[in-house]
């Protein structure tokens, strides 16, 4: 698959070819759920938690006698059935991670780039650098090339100017390439590779 390379400021920086064992998959939409699945149940904190009736601070002693009431027999008031009792079977901490092999995740990033280079929503550009750090420069070349809702994906440094010049644009996002996932690749419209981001996917996946 062959992509013109594009500058920042939207000028033609040549040709590239990109793998088809990467960006030339046919997308199987399940292997990309499961993987954003994965990221998002191990992301969930699970801090969420209620006290039990061993927990409350209740006093522990019986209510009122046994028999000869004509009640029903109780014994503490951190029962669950009594206002200000404790939860029964309510949430612990805990976490919802699960296990997702290697291969499954390695090849859910595939067919996400695939997914993006089928919808041809995928630009490469000659590099992601800036002169200054200038928020409304970045903006303007942005716009100029109708880039709205966008990841940016650089090399293994990444250009500070122009990580910092991004930081504060609505709906765009800056990650060196160790960073690329499926969850971050799906949220955004369009998906831009730097040529370093590109040769260090291609070394990946050899």
């Amino acid at each position: 698959m062959d992509l013109t390379v594009t500058t920042l400021e939207g000028k033609d920086a040549g040709k590239i070819s990109l793998s088809d064992a990467i960006f030339g998959l046919d997308p199987r939409q399940d292997l990309i759920q499961r993987m954003v699945r994965w990221q998002l149940s191990k992301k969930q904190q699970g801090g969420h938690k209620t006290l039990g009736r061993s927990e409350v601070a209740r006093t522990g002693a019986r209510m009122y006698k046994q028999k000869g009431t004509g009640r029903a027999r109780h014994h503490a008031a951190s029962a669950p059935q009594f206002r200000g009792g404790g939860r029964a079977h309510g949430p612990v901490v805990r976490s919802h991670a699960h296990d997702l092999t290697k291969k499954v995740r390695a090849l859910a990033l595939r067919h996400a780039l695939s997914s993006k280079a089928k919808s041809s929503d995928i630009i490469i550009m000659d590099s992601l650098t800036a002169a200054e750090v200038k928020t409304k420069a970045l903006t303007g070349s942005l716009s100029k090339m109708g880039l709205t809702n966008v990841l940016f994906i650089g090399g293994a440094e990444l250009d500070q100017n122009f990580r910092l010049a991004a930081k504060n644009i609505p709906n765009v996002d800056v990650l060196p390439v160790q960073g690329i996932n499926v969850y971050d690749i799906l949220r955004r419209g369009k998906l831009v590779l730097s040529k370093d981001a590109v040769a260090a996917l291609e070394e990946r996946f050899k």
